[in-house]
Formats: C-alpha cells, structure tokens, sequence
C-alpha cells in the first residue's frame, strides 16, 4: 500500500485502481492488525479515528468495521484516491461514519484535529522530518489514545529465485534497485532528515509510551488466483517502467516477457507465482 503522493507526474487514474486492489489483497493481513489493535483498545472508546495517508480508504473502511462507534477519517493529499475512498465507503454502507479530508502533511497536521486511534500505514516515510511528525500525531492524540505506525515488515516476494529466463535472482536485483530509488525519493523530500529508524525510540523521543509491535504475514501460495495474478501484472508493469536505465538490458527483456499477457512464461501463465509479505505494525500510546 506504499503511497507516492509526492510525485506530481503520478497517473491516478491508473494508479488508484492498482493501490486499491493492492491493498485488497492484503485484506486478510490487515484485518489480523485490526483485530489486535482492537484487543489493545475498546472499542467503546474510540469514537475517532484518523487513517494518516489513507489513499483509496480500504483501511478507513475496515477500521471502521473494528471500531463501530468511531468517525473515521481517511486523511490524504492526493483527491483522485479521496474520491475512491468516498465510494468505497457508500458501497459498504459506511458513508455515514467515514469521511474523508484533503491534507498535506506535515502542513496541515492542525486541520486534523484530535483522535483516539490514529494509523499511519506506510505514510510516515512520506514525511521528510519523520520525527517531527510523530510528535504531530502524539498532539493529536487524546489522553490514552493509541497511535499504530505501520513502518518495516519485508518486501513482498513473488517470484524463484531461478525462473528459468535470464540470469538467476530477479527479484532480489528489483528490490535493491526500489530501495535505493526509495533512498532518493527520501532525500528529495522537503525538510528531509536522515533518521535512525527505530521506531519505538523515535515514539518515545514524540512523548508517548511504546507499546507491542507485531508483524503481520500474507502468504498466498502458488499458483495464484486470477485476481492475484492481474495485480502482479499491474505491479510488475509499474516497477518495468521505473527501471528504465537502473536495471541492466537482460533483466529489462525479463521483465518484458514477465509483462506480457501473452507470453506462456509471464505472469499471467506462471503456475510459480506467489504472493508472501509481511508488514509491521509499533504503538503507542499518549
């Protein structure tokens, strides 16, 4: 459910639909870490709840579900997938208790406003002063409030390692590559600060209490349903055009075959494709 939110030349048409099947096919993950944030908090008492770079609102919806007395507010900067998460909410017949706000972080924290729960899947390395922002969600949050910072986890494998085209360790080549372009995105941000990432002394240092951490693991077997299989053309496709001149000629060709609908080796034919991920959830508590 990673969120690009800062790259104007984004295609959201394109985009949202892939960010939303994403992060549907990581319903079964979520909802586990719904449930234990649940157990960690009444849900009598969570009437509000801010989902922090909501993107197309999958999670503000589930929350919404966990926690049945609470507004939850789908907080993003980007419109196109506001709008997503308002049908999204009507269609589960919880428009009246989720809306949505239009924010740019960290200059809007303000417009907020005060919440018992606050998520903040995968946004906060969006924010160039991570540890500034943490303090931000600590104001927010009401006396006893809980903040779940989703950070960390392992990147998603799909993929053998020898898949029988080109060299051996594909995968492994495409997720060096992601993080150092994710190392430059980092740096590009406005007010970026280089910060050791241990989570839960940067949510001390913003004035709250550690509390659990657990990682939560997707692991759809191969070979995988259809419905699988076309995000995995959709996410392969996407990462094909970002490694453009970062990848070298062979693994580029891979790729090509990899993206084809019609090449008996692709993804849509593979019977060795799978899905096997893992995100973290730290928090926190005022």
């Amino acid at each position: 459910m990673s969120h690009h939110h800062h790259t104007p030349e984004f295609d959201w048409d394109a985009m949202g639909p892939l960010l939303e099947r994403g992060a549907e096919l990581h319903g079964a993950l979520y909802r586990q870490a719904a449930a234990w944030l649940s157990g960690l908090t009444p849900a009598a008492g969570v009437r509000r709840v801010l989902d922090i770079g909501s993107g197309p609102g999958v999670l503000a919806v589930l929350l919404a579900e966990v926690f049945p007395y609470a507004e939850v507010v789908a907080v993003d900067g980007t419109p196109r997938l506001l709008e997503r998460a308002r049908a999204r909410a009507d269609r589960a017949g919880a428009g009246d208790r989720v809306r949505t706000l239009h924010a740019e972080l960290p200059g809007d924290l303000a417009r907020l406003g005060e919440a018992d729960l606050i998520w903040a899947g995968d946004s906060v390395h969006h924010i160039g002063d991570q540890r500034a922002a943490l303090a931000g969600f600590a104001g927010l949050l009401r006396p006893g409030g809980l903040l779940a910072l989703v950070e960390g986890g392992l990147p998603a494998r799909h993929l053998p390692r020898d898949i029988g085209l080109g060299r051996a360790g594909l995968e492994a080549r495409l997720d060096a590559a992601t993080a150092d372009r994710f190392a430059t995105m980092r740096s590009e941000l406005p007010g970026a600060r280089d910060e050791v990432e241990d989570w839960r002394a940067l949510l001390t240092s913003a004035g709250l209490a550690p509390g659990g951490t657990r990682s939560f693991l997707l692991d759809i077997p191969a070979p995988l349903p259809v419905a699988a299989r076309e995000q995995l053309m959709a996410t392969f496709a996407h990462r094909r055009t970002a490694m453009d001149g970062v990848l070298d000629s062979g693994d580029l060709a891979v790729l090509d075959r990899l993206i084809d609908p019609e090449d008996p080796e692709g993804l849509m034919h593979r019977a060795d494709t799978y899905l096997l991920t893992a995100r973290t959830v730290h928090t926190a508590r005022r």
